[in-house]
């Protein structure tokens, strides 16, 4: 079993979720739910059978020990309890009894029928919240398909615009679990909101929760706010309709004397910085340059100069001399890289795990509450260690005024007020979820600094990404460069209960509104902040964007085809932006459960690095103990065969397949009609069917490409076998399961005449209301509302602050 050693010290630390006591039920998919809410201070309780539960045995393993269970099981405690038999269930409902919340994975209807449905649990204890995580559901017409990670990245709309530009080559599976490790993420963002609420209402809720839909609205998202480059528009108007697009151009990477590095220059003073370094005489030296739009019609010579430059200097010299002259830039890390990486180790983002007496180094945690880290603190537990403990001290029954019931109108978030100062994705995305919630989200801006998010072109500056991100927020006009501005910040600070930023690291201190100074105004304020690579550190400063972000952790490294030395795909990805703000506002939610308890605010810090370390928490443990393990698989999976990206009938059509076990091999063969392969002896095990690889995947190529991948996909998927479609970004619209089950929803943005498509909540439920979804704002269209409402400003007074400045509204 695995041991820690070296744990953070946390004795004077305020857990934010002490006392809160969660059943992890979670096994094969979601254990990471229970580890954030551990990491957090809660009492995590896995209910596992006498035997141990699946994920013990998860691959990849040292010496029959589960990595995956050694890191996501930590902070645990384990019961072992038979769920089949009447001593088990009576014990199990005594756990019910006293639990605030419980997370559950097992196969649509398992509860039910070992007569522990949901009904009966909130009978026992209605203020339970029951988060169910599933591939697809517990509804729609996927209810019943099995999954894998590579057909939830075809479904979820990920492969379609991964991979070689064109129709040449397969589309590439991204590296890793990054869709059940995000979606993860993503539950434990709709479980905290879920419990907050279930602390005013008195009642809890049943989750329905899909792996589908979440790797949907957070891995790359169809219809989320994007990066700058995207011009406005969102994921699915950029797809293309046929093979992959070419995103090379939109973040550069650039070979040079010891691997690669990755720029983004996007704006007129980055490239005016670039154009310095390349020389005086090179061609486009014209301050025109400086727009992206007229850059990009030469941008194959320029990319040739920059090129060219590169090749004489070594990943550090660049990452230097860019940071010198304001060019982000950041090297492309390898893995081992990664782990032996200054800054991160300065900051405790590793901590190191013992396996079986193996000592390696693992991702220590998401996030940092108050300036500690919340992370792993104690090892994975064996089988049933604390039976005895736990069972002897079963906490009294939760109790509550009323019995369960369903419908509640109330938004969970409802009186919170959020300044938010968030920009570009992850501060848009972070304000926009806390806004969904329910949310008084006010956002502030100042038209000398506006968000890179309103760059678009389009009419009013609200372009359809920008609406995504910032649906329902108010516009507040403020300059926080001038003292007045400042004074007018912390009088709004005083009446407000959140502030976000995902600004360089030091700039809320800069301007004089750091958590020190608002902390002293209103001791109850709660503060968070991102930034590409944490707050502290020596690379804390440096600019920041998700390309470089990706590069810096290893993740673009990791997204190639293994054949095609030097070339990167993760061009078009907008991770980790979308998972980075959930794990934000998972640490608000258990701030804002701890402020109630106590009054006190507090911090949260992300590094969306980090949070890509952490997605990778499993792989980055292998590599730590085995040096060279963690590279480049395509779209071949490591521990079954055949499992991967398989081509249809028709033009770049394809669908995931996936064999997991005997079970999945024998159903495989036999609707493929290949008896002969499930007769021969040495395809009995993954061994030997790893073996045989390459025959394995040429016979099922033989049978795929003669039928569609719908055909393919059903066909598979009701003899049990995970496979699944790669759906193109304009299916989705009339997908008969996402409409079902509720995904999409409408927004009328002011000043565009047409209907946009926009998403809906994280989970299906009953007693969170979907979003209010309204517009978003024009930059200080809002300004006298606010200052109106919450600092009771006088008109003549607004008048004055306006005409100098102070304030500012839309034009």
């Amino acid at each position: 079993m695995s041991d820690l050693s070296s744990p953070v010290e946390t004795s004077d630390f305020a857990f934010p979720l002490k006392g809160v006591r969660v059943l992890d039920l979670a096994d094969g998919k979601g254990e990471l739910c229970g580890r954030l809410l551990a990491d957090l201070g809660a009492d995590v309780i896995m209910i596992e059978p006498p035997q141990g539960m699946a994920a013990r045995t998860q691959q990849p393993l040292v010496d029959g020990i589960s990595l995956h269970f050694a890191s996501h099981a930590a902070n645990k405690r384990s019961v072992a309890l038979d769920l089949n038999t009447a001593e088990g269930k009576d014990n199990f409902l005594k756990l019910v009894d006293g639990a605030d919340i419980l997370v559950e994975t097992f196969r649509p209807g398992t509860l039910d029928r070992l007569g522990l449905g949901v009904s009966s649990l909130h009978q026992r204890n209605p203020r339970l919240v029951v988060l169910s995580m599933t591939d697809f559901g517990q509804s729609g017409p996927y209810r019943d398909f099995v999954a894998s990670e590579a057909v939830i990245n075809a479904m979820a709309g990920t492969l379609c615009r991964s991979g070689f530009p064109g129709t040449s080559r397969p589309p590439l599976l991204p590296p890793g679990r990054l869709a059940y490790e995000t979606s993860a993420i993503q539950a434990s963002w709709a479980l905290l909101l879920s419990y907050w609420q279930s602390l005013h209402i008195g009642v809890g809720d049943h989750l329905d929760f899909s792996v589908f839909e979440g790797t949907a609205q957070i891995l790359d998202p169809i219809l989320g706010v994007t990066g700058s480059a995207a011009g406005g528009k969102s994921a699915m108007q950029m797809a293309e309709e046929r093979g992959r697009p070419n995103a090379g151009m939109l973040y550069p990477i650039f070979r040079c004397k010891d691997g690669f590095v990755r720029m983004c220059i996007l704006n007129p003073r980055q490239w005016q910085g670039m154009s310095d370094w390349l020389g005086p005489d090179h061609p486009f030296t014209d301050p025109a340059y400086g727009n992206l739009v007229k850059r990009f019609q030469v941008i194959g010579d320029i990319i040739k100069l920059i090129g060219d430059l590169c090749a004489n200097y070594t990943k550090v010299e660049l990452v230097t001399e860019g940071q010198r002259r304001g060019v982000p830039i950041a090297g492309l890390a390898t893995p081992q890289e990664v782990l032996a990486d200054e800054h991160f180790n300065a900051r405790g983002a590793f901590t190191s795990l013992a396996v079986d007496g193996k000592t390696g180094k693992v991702p220590a945690g998401f996030l940092e509450i108050d300036g500690v880290r919340a992370g792993i603190r104690g090892p994975a537990p064996a089988i049933g260690q604390h039976t005895a403990e736990v069972l002897a001290q079963c906490p009294a029954a939760k109790t509550s005024a009323t019995p369960y019931t369903t419908g509640s109108k109330r938004r969970p978030l409802e009186g919170i007020r959020v300044l938010d100062l968030g920009v570009i994705v992850a501060g848009a995305e972070l304000g926009r979820i806390l806004c969904d919630a329910g949310a008084e989200v006010i956002k502030v801006e100042n038209k000398a600094f506006p968000d890179g998010g309103r760059q678009s072109g389009e009419k009013h500056r609200v372009s359809f990404s920008f609406a995504q991100g910032h649906r329902g927020k108010e516009g507040l006009g403020l300059n926080l460069r001038s003292p007045q501005g400042v004074e007018l910040f912390k009088q709004l600070a005083a009446k407000s209960d959140l502030i976000l930023s995902n600004f360089k690291p030091g700039t809320m201190e800069s301007l004089g509104v750091g958590y020190d100074v608002i902390s002293k105004i209103n001791p109850g304020i709660i503060m968070a902040e991102s930034s590409a690579l944490g707050h502290t550190g020596p690379l804390s400063r440096s600019m920041g964007y998700g390309p470089l972000v990706r590069a810096s952790s290893g993740l673009t490294g990791l997204w190639s085809y293994p054949e095609l030395e030097g070339q990167f795909f993760d061009g078009l990805t907008i991770a980790p932006d979308h998972f980075a703000a959930r794990v934000s506002a998972i640490g608000i939610i258990a701030l804002l459960v701890r402020r109630r308890a106590t009054g006190k605010g507090g911090t949260v810090h992300v590094s969306q690095a980090e949070t890509i370390l952490g997605a990778l928490t499993t792989e980055l443990l292998r590599e730590s103990l085995f040096p060279g393990s963690l590279k480049p698989k395509g779209n071949h999976g490591e521990y079954d065969a055949p499992d991967g990206i398989f081509p249809c009938a028709g033009d770049d059509d394809w669908c995931a397949v996936s064999v997991r076990d005997n079970r999945d091999w024998r159903a495989l063969c036999e609707t493929i009609g290949r008896e002969d392969l499930l007769a021969d002896p040495d395809l009995q095990s993954a061994a030997g069917r790893l073996a045989r690889r390459g025959e394995l995947e040429q016979a099922l190529g033989a049978w795929t490409s003669t039928r569609s991948p719908e055909l393919v996909m059903e066909t598979l998927q009701a003899a049990g076998v995970p496979a699944g479609k790669m759906f193109r970004l304009s299916e989705f619209d009339d997908n008969q399961h996402l409409r079902q089950r509720n995904f999409f929803r409408t927004i009328h943005q002011t000043g565009h005449d047409e209907i946009w498509p926009t998403e809906n909540g994280p989970v299906v439920c009953h007693n969170m209301p979907d979003p209010d979804i309204r517009p978003a704002p024009m930059q200080g269209e809002h300004t006298r509302v606010v200052v109106k409402r919450v600092l009771d400003l006088a008109d003549d007074r607004v008048e004055t602050l306006i005409a100098e400045g102070i304030l500012e509204e839309s034009a």
